[in-house]
């Protein structure tokens, strides 16, 4: 490979050759980005910079990486979410850009039913890598913020993603509803694993062969855990509550229909994403 170059030179290569092997040629800004420790135009100005031999070997590291299907979250570490660096690994599912609007959706109805300084208490149902629990605690800090999961390798994930954020977070092992058991709760968040089975075909191989599998698909056409949901959460909520759920761009009116089942009283909300698809569902259940 090339020596002595500019990191303008590098950044060529890089994408180029990403692009050749079927990949986003913008993951090679990223990982320059990663190398320097910078940001994009921190990276722009340095572009007739020398890059060194360390840097363009490992430059070259995280490329074959990459082009073998390594997403370039899971080769940097990290992923920006809600204006805030999280760290992700294989034991996690790496935080999409759609969830973010769950959210803003979720701060809304809380601040309009509960108040903008309240005291509720949250629960994020599997947490993953934390993200949605701690940017909760990050934007209530008055609030209380309990996150669940059944993989303790995300846990210890979203801990030391809590850790880095001050994020005062209480972490329990368990499956969906066991670890909220006996207590009441004013809110309820999740995004569950909902990919059906048979919609592996049609998946990256980038997704497939790197994120875990116990994240992203679920039974029953991917529709098992909004079921169970719906059936075991009306013992756990106090009056008013709010549920909010992601869903597949598909599921709206299937989750729906299982939330009004449990909630025959409650408004029942089938949300679009910034694309125009179906992508959350949100339940208030009012006094």
């Amino acid at each position: 490979m090339m020596k002595h170059k500019t990191i303008f030179e590098a950044l060529k290569w890089a994408s180029s050759y990403l692009v050749d092997k079927g990949r986003d040629e913008n993951a090679a800004r990223l990982l320059l980005q990663h190398i320097y420790q910078t940001n994009y135009s921190g990276l722009m100005m340095r572009m007739h910079d020398i890059i060194s031999n360390d840097q363009l070997e490992q430059l070259e590291n995280y490329v074959n990486q990459h082009a073998l299907g390594r997403p370039v979250q899971y080769i940097t570490g990290v992923e920006e979410f809600y204006g805030r660096s999280y760290t992700v690994n294989e034991s996690v599912l790496i935080p999409r850009p759609e969830t973010e609007e769950l959210i803003v959706a979720a701060l809304n109805r809380i601040h309009k039913l509960f108040g903008k300084d309240a005291s509720v208490k949250i629960a994020d149902i599997g947490t993953g890598s934390g993200a949605i629990a701690i940017t909760m605690k990050c934007e209530m800090p008055n609030a209380e913020v309990v996150a669940t999961d059944i993989s303790e390798s995300a846990l210890k994930t979203a801990q030391k993603n809590a850790q880095s954020h001050n994020a005062q977070i209480e972490f329990r092992l368990g499956d969906l509803t066991e670890p909220l058991q006996n207590e009441k709760w004013d809110v309820i968040l999740s995004n569950p694993p909902y990919i059906s089975y048979e919609e592996a075909k049609e998946m990256s191989e980038v997704v497939l062969e790197h994120e875990p599998h116990s994240a992203l698909f679920a039974e029953e056409d991917g529709l098992i855990l909004y079921r169970k949901l719906a059936e075991q959460l009306p013992t756990l909520l106090k009056k008013p509550a709010l549920i909010g759920v992601e869903i597949g761009h598909l599921q709206g009116e299937a989750v729906a229909k299982f939330f009004k089942t449990s909630f025959p009283e409650a408004k029942i909300e089938i949300i679009k994403d910034i694309n125009q698809k179906n992508r959350f569902v949100f339940c208030e259940i009012d006094v």
